[in-house]
């Protein structure tokens, strides 16, 4: 009896242990998403797959943020409508739920208020909300299911931006081997990539990097030690707040998923993670990283790719006679 009740006790300190080590770290697990309603994700699903969406209807949400690489398109910049040439690099969507703001300069304050920008944006999707209404009233499928979620048969551009947006809240990546380790299994990470953790926390990434997302949760100026020299035109947060102090202010990337999320800053410039890591070491920290040193760090990096989003493709419902046509080649 004794034995019984001092193995269980064992037991349970083990367990109360695992969450105090993750607490101590700078980055902590990430928990697996809880749908709170399971209709609206499933109609957001359909809408982020849609490209019907799109003046084109070639373009959708999962053109640029491609679930099948990384939530992102791995180009330095994303092709819009008419193949034009976007100014800034494509955040991931995956963990997006984390940022304390949406787009690079922050200017959208949740991911409801960033689904209705893409749709609106003559360079991205080229519609208007009108139009995106019009089409989606006009799909009888479609007038059924929001009638279903909202209680309404009538389609309006704040249910389709809270529906992506439940939809996109699910897209979390736990169970990276990081987190694995975090929360005690000390084999799941090998000896340099808990070398490259050390490095990456003792010449202070973690100061922007931290959190459950390993980032996305601040500002923070691109360049501080040494001046970077973009390719892009943004100029961050100060398009947002009109105040000079915030000129090439960042909203800080989450680096989680990170090897698949190439290529990196808000110019995508950086093609690999050792070049990400160098420019990032001599422009923010003042620090040039060995080979070895830098290694070490994109072994580290590299741990922190978790579980993939997966589910069944969505079939989407089929217009009707009276669906507004795609016009892929207008200006």
């Amino acid at each position: 009896m004794i034995r019984r009740m001092t193995l269980s006790l064992a037991l349970f300190l083990g367990m109360q242990a695992v969450p105090a080590l993750a607490a101590s770290e700078p980055i902590q697990p990430i928990p697996a998403a809880k749908a709170k309603d399971a209709g609206l994700v499933e109609l957001g699903k359909k809408l982020y797959f849609d490209t019907r969406l799109s003046k084109s209807g070639f373009i959708s949400c999962n053109s640029c943020h491609n679930l099948s690489l990384g939530g992102t398109d791995n180009l330095k910049t994303s092709i819009g409508h008419n193949w034009q040439k976007g100014p800034i690099n494509a955040p991931t969507v995956l963990n997006s739920s984390m940022n304390l703001a949406q787009f690079w300069d922050g200017r959208a304050k949740d991911l409801k208020a960033q689904a209705g920008g893409p749709i609106a944006n003559p360079g991205e999707m080229a519609f208007t909300h009108e139009l995106a209404v019009d089409v989606l009233q006009s799909i009888p499928g479609y007038v059924a299911e929001f009638k279903t979620v909202f209680g309404n048969d009538k389609v309006t551009i704040d249910g389709v931006t809270k529906a992506i947006a439940a939809f996109e809240e699910t897209l979390v990546t736990p169970n990276s081997r990081f987190d694995k380790w975090l929360k005690g299994d000390k084999k799941a990470l090998s000896k340099d990539e808990v070398a490259g953790y050390s490095l990456f926390k003792d010449s202070g990434c973690t100061a922007c990097h931290n959190g459950a997302a390993v980032g996305g949760n601040s500002f923070q100026k691109m360049g501080v030690v040494e001046s970077y020299k973009a390719s892009s035109p943004a100029e961050g947060r100060v398009a947002v707040t009109k105040d000079e102090a915030d000129r090439f202010n960042f909203k800080v990337p989450t680096l989680r998923n990170v090897e698949l999320t190439y290529p990196y800053f808000h110019d995508g410039e950086a093609a690999t993670l050792k070049q990400a890591v160098d420019t990032m070491g001599r422009i923010q920290l003042g620090r040039q990283f060995t080979d070895d040193e830098n290694g070490k760090v994109v072994a580290f990096l590299k741990t922190l790719t978790g579980d993939q989003p997966s589910f069944k493709l969505p079939i989407l419902p089929p217009s009707s006679d009276a669906t507004p046509r795609p016009a892929p080649f207008d200006k």
